[in-house]
């Protein structure tokens, strides 16, 4: 499909995908803090406020993710940013309903241009893709890049076809740099109403369309 398979010798770029890498997972509002032979819940905004280093048990779990940093970064800098992948529905729930080619066509393309949160990723049993994937831009995680390049030949599955490599490349910049707005601002108060009509949520109108 759209993936290929560098050899160990390559160093990681923009597109690589590992497997194994750590998720850590914890809640803030009850940090389980190490204090000698102790462990604590407590909150971080009052831990944090003194100064040095805090020991806290913290649960983790493997999951597979894609390499977001920039090549030229990606061979010097000290931690590689990578964003996690996770089945496709689960990313987009559209994708829950697709059951059929031309509804899942449909997902792929078209609302690929709507939800800028997600790039999809075809299956493939040679990179362990069994299913439709998902790398999900809202899940970051950031790991050692010695670390990294130490366990390449264990830890890398893959990487994206140049093709692929571009078209993820200008999505990522898309997610990050979209701005946010309202977009029935420009509208009079005719067409809010109409608009109101397919929103599921509730639509607060500015002053000029009251």
């Amino acid at each position: 499909m759209i993936y290929e398979f560098p050899a160990s010798s390559e160093p990681i770029r923009q597109g690589d995908i590992f497997r194994y890498v750590p998720r850590i997972d914890f809640n803030l509002a009850q940090l389980p803090i190490v204090a000698g032979e102790d462990t604590l819940l407590d909150d971080w905004s009052r831990v944090s406020a003194n100064a040095g280093m805090i020991t806290a048990l913290v649960a983790m779990r493997p999951v597979t993710a894609i390499v977001i940093t920039q090549d030229c970064d990606a061979v010097r800098i000290e931690d590689i940013a990578l964003c996690e992948i996770s089945p496709f529905e689960i990313v987009e729930p559209m994708a829950k309903s697709a059951k059929y080619p031309s509804k899942t066509m449909s997902v792929i393309t078209k609302h690929a241009h709507i939800n800028l949160k997600w790039f999809y990723l075809p299956p493939d049993t040679r990179i362990g893709f069994a299913n439709k994937m998902a790398v999900d831009f809202q899940s970051v995680l950031r790991v050692s890049r010695l670390y990294l390049d130490q366990y390449l030949s264990q830890m890398r599955i893959g990487r994206l076809n140049e093709l692929a490599a571009e078209h993820f490349r200008e999505r990522l910049s898309e997610y990050f740099r979209r701005y946010p707005y309202d977009e029935w601002y420009p509208l009079d108060k005719a067409e809010l109403e109409e608009y109101r009509k397919n929103q599921p949520e509730s639509i607060e109108p500015f002053p000029w369309q009251a």
